[in-house]
C-alpha cells in the first residue's frame, strides 16, 4: 500500500486552530455535564453558580473568546498512522510552532516558562507542545488538543500501593486525592484516574482518561462499578461547585486500567476543572 503524504504545514495550521477552537469553546458533553448537575443539584447557591459557568461558556463560544483566563499547557494526544508519510520539515516541531501560532493568534494567555528554577521567564508563545503519539494502523492523522491549566493539574497524584492494600486501597487513594485538592481545581471537576502499569505510564492514562465523553462509563463492568462508587463517595465530600458546598463535586470519574508487576498496584489521578476543553482533528 503506498504511503499517504502528509505535509508540515498541514499539521501545523490545524495545531494552531485546534488551540484555538478548544479555549473558546466547550465540548457538547462537558456543557450537557453542567447543565443536568444545575437541574439536580440541592444548594441554590451552587445552581446559580452553575448557571454562571453555562454563561460563561456560552458567552465564549458567542464572544469568540477564551473560556477561563488559564489557557493552559498544550497537551496532544496523537495517533499516528502507519502509513502516513510526513514531508516538509519536523513533525514535533511543527506542533510547537502551531501552539506558537494559535496562541498568539487566538490572543490566548501563555503559561509556559523557559526555565522551572530561579529566571522563570515567560517563553512568549506558550510553546513547547506536550506531544504523546501512538503508531497506529492506517493513512490518517488524529490529533487530540487538551489545554492543562495550572488549578486542577497541580491536584495530580501517584500512589504506588502494595498489592495487599487492593480495591478498597485505590479508593481511598482517589477520594483522599480529591479531598486533599478541595477547591483548588475549580469543581465540578472530572476525575481522571488509572490504575496499573509502571508509574509514568499510570500518570498517563490518568490524563488520557480525561478525553472520555463525561460520564461515559468504561466498557468493563467491574471498573464501571468502581467508577459509580467512587462518583458517589467524591459528591458526598461536600466540597461541591467552586468549593460552595452542594451535591456537586464532580461531574464523572473515569477510570483506565492496564496490566500491572505482580509486586505493584499503580494509582494515579489527574484532576480537570469545569471548563474540561479538548479538541480534535483527522487528517
Amino acid at each position: 500500500m503506498p504511503l499517504r503524504e502528509l505535509s508540515c504545514d498541514t499539521i501545523r495550521a490545524a495545531v494552531a486552530q485546534l488551540c484555538i477552537e478548544a479555549n473558546r469553546k466547550l465540548p457538547p458533553d462537558v456543557y450537557a455535564a453542567l447543565e443536568k448537575a444545575k437541574s439536580e443539584e440541592d444548594s441554590a447557591l451552587c445552581r446559580e453558580i452553575l448557571g454562571d459557568l453555562i454563561e460563561n461558556a456560552d458567552i465564549a463560544r458567542r464572544e469568540g473568546i477564551p473560556i477561563c483566563q488559564d489557557t493552559g499547557l498544550a497537551v496532544f494526544f496523537v495517533e499516528l498512522g502507519q502509513d502516513v508519510h510526513i514531508s516538509g520539515g519536523d513533525f514535533r516541531k511543527a506542533f510547537d510552532e502551531g501552539v506558537a501560532q494559535g496562541y498568539t493568534e487566538g490572543y490566548l494567555r501563555k503559561s509556559s516558562l523557559d526555565s522551572p528554577f530561579l529566571r522563570r521567564v515567560n517563553r512568549g508563545d506558550n510553546s513547547p507542545a506536550i506531544v504523546y503519539t501512538d503508531i497506529v494502523p492506517g493513512d490518517a492523522l488524529k490529533i487530540t488538543v487538551c489545554p492543562k491549566g495550572g488549578g486542577s493539574e497541580n491536584m495530580s497524584a501517584l500512589g504506588m500501593l502494595t498489592p495487599a492494600q487492593g480495591r478498597e486501597g485505590v479508593k481511598r487513594f482517589i477520594v483522599d486525592a480529591v479531598k486533599k485538592a478541595g477547591a483548588n481545581p475549580c469543581p465540578p471537576i472530572i476525575v481522571g484516574c488509572a490504575v496499573g502499569g509502571t508509574a509514568e505510564q499510570c500518570m498517563l492514562l490518568a490524563k488520557k482518561a480525561l478525553l472520555r465523553s463525561v460520564g461515559e462509563p468504561n466498557p468493563d463492568e467491574e471498573v464501571a462499578a468502581l467508577e459509580r462508587e467512587l462518583l458517589e463517595e467524591i459528591n458526598a465530600l461536600g466540597i461541591g461547585t467552586q468549593g460552595f458546598g452542594g451535591s456537586r463535586t464532580a461531574l464523572g470519574v473515569h477510570m483506565l486500567t492496564h496490566p500491572v508487576h505482580l509486586a505493584s498496584l499503580s494509582v494515579a489521578v489527574n484532576l480537570q476543572c469545569h471548563a474540561a476543553r479538548h479538541q480534535t482533528v483527522i487528517l
